[in-house]
């Protein structure tokens, strides 16, 4: 796979994804202003948990705007079938294995963003099965989900971290903190979903909109 651009501050903004939406409010906000993705959670056990026919009404509210992610953990075919049969996804975000990913997708012909948690160096990924990596932080034993845990990643293991390939920041980011882990980990992208809330799968639209702003401060020099 060939190597990406590396992201240039003064003139690439950095790429804003909002996770875990519920309600029309905080769909709104995410095309108002400008986010660059948005994310319907597909896994039971989250507090964001959408069925398909909910992503549908909400991805309904307007034509084009930010692309539609679908994130779904350790899918079988049946469960991403039925869910692009109510709602159209531009991507599947999804917790799997390397040989999964890559196997969804062929199935599926759709680009497929791959979540990988990292606790030391020694995590982070040599390579990209497939379009984009997710880099979060590992969860917790007793965490009952595999992330949207409002972890904080430790940044300095991204320092200096140089990958071949696309990639994103996620874990614990919220307005107060988005711009300075882009500057310290230079990530080109970003993805928030419990800081943005007021409320568990509840998005404060003020809050939406001052983190994407944020976010796109830290690529300007």
């Amino acid at each position: 796979m060939s190597r990406p651009p590396q992201n240039n501050y003064a003139h690439t903004p950095v790429g804003v994804k909002i996770c875990g939406l519920t309600e029309p409010a905080g769909f709104d906000a995410c095309v108002t202003h400008g986010a660059d993705w948005v994310g319907f959670v597909f896994f039971e056990r989250s507090p964001r948990f959408v069925t398909p026919e909910q992503a549908a009404t909400l991805s309904r509210r307007t034509v084009g705007g930010p692309e539609r992610v679908g994130l779904f953990v350790e899918p079988d075919d049946a469960l991403i079938e039925n869910t692009l049969r109510h709602v159209p996804l531009d991507i599947l975000q999804i917790y799997a294995t390397d040989e999964r990913a890559r196997f969804i997708r062929q199935r599926f012909g759709l680009p497929v963003w791959l979540s990988r948690p990292v606790a030391t160096q020694a995590d982070l990924p040599a390579t990209c099965p497939v379009e984009r990596i997710l880099i979060e932080p590992r969860p917790p034993k007793t965490a009952t989900r595999p992330g949207g845990n409002a972890q904080r990643l430790d940044w300095s293991l991204l320092q200096d971290w140089q990958p071949s390939y696309n990639w994103m920041l996620a874990g614990g980011l919220n307005v107060e903190t988005v711009e300075q882990a882009i500057r310290t980990t230079r990530a080109p992208a970003v993805d928030v979903s419990s800081g943005v809330e007021q409320a568990p799968g509840i998005k404060d639209p003020e809050a939406i909109a001052r983190f994407i702003a944020h976010a796109r401060s830290a690529g300007t020099p």
